[in-house]
């Protein structure tokens, strides 16, 4: 599924669910079918035992016997953390970062509210602006969506930008985990500094908590990686300092796409180096470039 087949939608609770249904589909068609006996609320079943738990519709579609699991099988606990600083507004258009990140968050929840895994979110810039409870009822989901819905329906960027301090927001999540979890981050990694450490710091802060890490890095690519542009003169405004130039992307493209990939790449590399696993993520692609690595994650630390 992808966000421009749906970005029409406003129900995001609806959108999420058949994004993770989708995806069950298609794990149960795919070579990793050996790994979702655990997913949805599912385990193989073993003989001998009652078969009242036996998920028939299940067995129908896919000729393997299952039984529902149950709250007190769980294991994982999972924040997510949302950028939400003003360049992941970008484009200006649809928002597509934005509205990407918080739907495939909505989905990640959706999947782990099955699971009877405890999750929670938080959204921050230059803070932390919202953090919620790590919890895996029914309602914790309503809640949480309806957090994310206005980010979803009418993502507007804040009236007073403020730079991105992903070090900061990570330090006071690192300082309130005192149990072992998943934390996931969808950012882009735009900070208005050249001094990259605190962010390092922070997030061996979280690993040093025990914490496993994820991090989504979140791209427009063709627009924002490859300034796939008209070849014209355009005025460009950084959506965090207000910053302006004008400039024909034509001239510099080349230029600025190698320093793209470079800046991907020393993050990748200083991921692998404090083992945090990292995907690039394009916004233009489909919302299980996201739940794939996800899920595989979760059924390693189950």
């Amino acid at each position: 599924m992808l966000l421009e087949e749906v970005q029409s939608y406003t129900n995001l609770e609806l959108l999420a669910r058949q994004v993770v249904e989708g995806f069950i589909t298609g794990i149960h068609r795919s070579p990793f079918h050996g790994f979702s006996v655990e997913f949805a609320e599912h385990r193989p079943y073993n003989p001998g035992e009652s078969t009242k738990n036996i998920d028939w519709k299940l067995f129908a579609r896919t000729d393997r016997i299952y039984t529902k699991r149950f709250e007190e099988e769980t294991n994982l606990r999972c924040r997510l953390l949302l950028d939400i600083s003003g360049s992941m507004f970008f484009p200006q258009e649809n928002a597509a970062k934005i509205r990407f990140s918080v739907l495939a968050a909505a989905s990640i929840c959706q999947l782990l509210q099955g699971q009877r895994d405890a999750f929670g979110i938080g959204l921050f810039d230059s803070e932390i602006r919202y953090l919620s409870p790590l919890r895996s009822s029914r309602s914790h989901l309503i809640e949480t969506l309806s957090k994310l819905q206005p980010l979803w329906e009418n993502p507007q960027m804040p009236a007073e930008t403020g730079d991105t301090h992903i070090a900061k927001a990570l330090e006071q999540i690192a300082a309130t985990s005192h149990k072992r979890s998943l934390i996931v981050v969808f950012s882009d990694m735009f900070e208005n500094t050249d001094n990259q450490e605190p962010l390092w710091q922070a997030l061996q802060h979280l690993k040093y908590a025990k914490n496993e890490v994820i991090l989504f890095h979140v791209q427009h690519e063709s627009k924002e990686s490859k300034l796939m542009y008209e070849n014209r003169p355009m005025r460009f405004v950084d959506a965090e300092s207000g910053d302006k130039i004008i400039l024909n992307p034509a001239e510099v493209k080349e230029a600025y796409a190698q320093q793209s990939l470079l800046l991907e790449k020393s993050i990748k590399q200083r991921c692998l180096q404090y083992n945090i696993d990292f995907y690039p993520i394009n916004v233009e692609q489909d919302f299980h470039q996201v739940l794939l690595p996800f899920y595989l994650k979760r059924m390693k630390m189950s």
